[in-house]
Order: C-alpha cells, then structure tokens, then sequence
C-alpha cells in the first residue's frame, strides 16, 4: 500500500524519512492532491538511467526504421569481429 502524507508533515522531516525505504517511497499531498515524492537516491538513479535505456532504444528503432536495419554480418564486419 502506498504511503501518503499530507506535505505538512515535512515539518517533523525525520518521521517522514523513517518511512523511507528501498522500492517504497513517500507520496506528499498539498491541499487533498499528489503533489511530491521522496524516494532513495539509488531507487531515482535506477529509473532515470532505465527511461534513458528505453530512449536510445526508441532511436535505434527510429534510426532502423528511416535509415534500414544492417545485418549481424555488417557489424561484425564494422567492429571487426571475428569469432561471433
């Protein structure tokens, strides 16, 4: 279940800290509505570089489209890969 607090509660910060953890972060609401949240530094980390994965991903696709798809033969040869 999620953890909501109204954005009041930030002015005793150290409660809302201890009802932190890994995978399970604060919502904050300001007047009735989500407004924040506060989760782990490596839980934000993990999912900005997984929405930068998918978006270079979404280019490739893009480019493979417009441009066409080069062949696992082409790269090895690009990259001058032998054993593959």
């Amino acid at each position: 279940m999620p953890n909501i607090k109204p954005v009041s509660d930030l002015r005793n910060y150290a409660e809302v800290l201890k009802d932190i953890s890994a995978g399970y972060p604060v919502y904050l609401t300001k007047n009735g509505r989500g407004r924040y949240v506060i989760q782990e530094l490596d839980d934000y980390e993990k999912k900005e570089a997984a929405i930068n994965l998918m978006m270079e991903l979404e280019k490739g696709r893009i480019s493979g489209e417009n441009e066409g798809w080069h062949s696992f033969d082409k790269i090895k040869e690009e990259f001058g890969i032998t054993n593959a």
